[in-house]
């Protein structure tokens, strides 16, 4: 069969298979061109979930005729003046989405730029321009969409369903611009130069407020990559990544790189199948990051994934960490958490001795006074200060939670959790030691699976496992964690289809986690263990100052602040 060069009408509609996906997609193009065009004000009108009508008007720059002309042909662009592909500074820059979405709609655009005499008409179906009044900016109407390739309508969902794609689509442009103005029908509104902590609030839900932790970082070897943004607090969680609105250089993304250290950072503080909210921006130089990698413009690859990964969980472990007295200390206006002061290290000696390669869970509950010892030279510490975060301890509950009272507020503390998250602390700062083999352990896997996790060598060394390759189908430990007895086939087969995926892996790390936060929860205050008022406040002013201390090594809440005002309600003395 001969070679032959396919009809434009044919090549404008497989590149709308790329690119319009459905109506949530055409409506992201749109946007994307009004920011790029400079506009601030940005109106979006969709009907039967945009099956029937998409309409997007902006306050931008509007078009000459012959720009006009020029939109609509493929890889027709004002968004790369040098044509370097590495130096992307735009939203969109393909050059594919008008043309794409003509082919498979009724499309028109009125635009003005405010230079002609008037403002012009395009009929993109036609190609017909005329004269019109309109007076400045862009507006694109698309009808029909998928009329003239009715056998994609059918693999579109409910119009409620692709009227939320379309508000989540919003919702993210919204987001990369808190300085924009975005209104949906009417209904849904964003205001031009919105406070970026009430725009959060207005996307996310008003249980953000005063839950979010604020995120500044700089790249000490590198001053292009920065990190900003906010972060939730570990007991602030989704049942789904819908909450999880990540950017690279103002675009927004869904990047395998970028979740998979949001989900490391949590790591130690929230369960794996629990989701945390953030709005993150990644600042990086245009050269080390591709955008160009999907016709949708959502993934990008890094010129150095590791590193930047690296940076992202360091920083945001760094914020996660911050004892509750150091976010009372450092309360914004809106309640958010500085990320500027330093660390605490918590100065108690909790006498916990640990071996890390050996941790064996006890058969019985651990006494308290092995573990309170420490407690003792705070007998006649004042507690009547109402700066404590988590005030004075009046009582016990089933021997299973303190109560405390502190200004305007209830305090409910779970003992076991606090104190499991003050003995994991404590020892999770110890070096792993290794064990060096006599006669290596060899491994029997593909040889892909070989040259995968030998692409994080490193990464495993650190961890405290020393690999080699063994011939080409085969990997060699020379050195493990002591104690570490484990299904290494298992582990090397789940660390190679994690790196395959993800381009990195956090197996070795999650399971030093999960034996260590073993070790912390069979070794603390457990429930229906008596303590005295002495012993239940030093426990709060332990927690107060212990990084990572409002949620136990598995996710679950330390404490619960009620206030006065929320138990007035309930007696309806309000």
């Amino acid at each position: 069969m001969p070679i032959r060069v396919l009809p434009d009408f044919l090549i404008n509609q497989i590149a709308a298979g790329e690119v319009v996906e459905r109506p949530a997609s055409v409506v992201k193009e749109l946007v994307e061109n009004a920011l790029d065009a400079g506009a601030d004000e940005i109106v979006i009108d969709v009907t039967d979930g945009g099956r029937t009508l998409i309409s997007v008007m902006d306050n931008g720059c509007g078009m000459s005729k012959e720009d006009l002309q020029n939109s609509i042909q493929r890889h027709a662009t004002s968004k790369l003046p040098d044509d370097d592909l590495l130096n992307i500074s735009y939203m969109g820059f393909r050059g594919e989405a008008l043309p794409s979405i003509a082919s498979v709609s009724d499309m028109t655009i009125d635009t003005c730029n405010g230079i002609d005499d008037n403002g012009w008409s395009l009929n993109c179906n036609t190609g017909e321009i005329r004269p019109c009044d309109w007076e400045s900016g862009t507006r694109i109407r698309v009808k029909n969409l998928f009329a003239r390739t009715p056998a994609r309508l059918k693999f579109l969902r409910t119009d409620k369903a692709e009227m939320m794609s379309v508000l989540e689509v919003v919702k993210r442009l919204a987001m990369a611009c808190n300085d924009v103005g975005f209104t949906l029908n009417n209904k849904w509104r964003f205001p031009k130069k919105q406070d970026f902590q009430e725009r959060i609030v207005a996307i996310m839900g008003e249980d953000v407020r005063g839950r979010m932790l604020e995120v500044q970082a700089q790249s000490l070897s590198n001053s292009r990559l920065k990190l900003k943004g906010v972060i939730s607090e570990p007991t602030l969680r989704r049942a789904s990544s819908v909450d999880q609105y990540l950017f690279v250089n103002g675009r927004p993304v869904k990047d395998k790189v970028l979740v998979g250290a949001l989900r490391a950072a949590y790591m130690d503080v929230m369960h794996a199948r629990e989701f945390p909210l953030c709005a993150l921006y990644l600042d990086i130089d245009p050269r080390h990051v591709d955008v160009n990698v999907s016709p949708a413009k959502t993934e990008v690859h890094f010129l150095e994934p590791s590193h930047v990964r690296g940076f992202i969980i360091k920083n945001l472990r760094e914020v996660l960490s911050k004892t509750l007295s150091e976010r009372q200390s450092s309360k914004t206006s809106f309640d958010f958490v500085s990320a500027s002061i330093p660390v605490y290290k918590p100065k108690q000696d909790f006498s916990v001795n640990v071996d890390l390669f050996r941790l064996h869970s006890p058969d019985k509950p651990t006494d308290v006074g092995e573990f309170m010892q420490a407690f003792v030279d705070k007998k006649n510490q004042d507690f009547s200060s109402n700066l404590l975060p988590l005030g004075k301890a009046i009582g016990q509950i089933g021997n299973k939670y303190i109560l405390a009272e502190k200004e305007n507020a209830l305090v409910i503390i779970d003992q076991h959790a606090a104190h499991e998250r003050i003995t994991y602390e404590k020892i999770r700062n110890h070096t792993v030691k290794t064990q060096p083999l006599l006669t290596p352990i060899v491994v029997g896997l593909k040889t892909e699976d070989v040259d995968a996790v030998l692409t994080i060598e490193s990464e495993l060394r650190a961890s405290g496992l020393v690999i080699e390759a063994f011939g080409e189908d085969a990997i060699a430990i020379f050195e493990k964690p002591a104690d570490w007895d484990l299904n290494w086939k298992e582990v090397f087969q789940a660390i190679a289809d994690e790196v395959r995926a993800n381009g990195h892996s956090s197996v070795l790390n999650e399971k030093l986690h999960l034996k260590l936060a073993n070790y912390a929860c069979h070794h603390s205050v457990r429930a229906g263990q008596k303590l005295d008022l002495n012993q239940m406040n030093a426990l709060l002013r332990d927690i107060e100052n212990t990084e990572r201390g409002s949620e136990c090594n598995h996710g679950r809440p330390v404490y619960k602040i009620i206030p006065f005002s929320e138990l007035d309600s309930w007696f309806e003395r309000i």
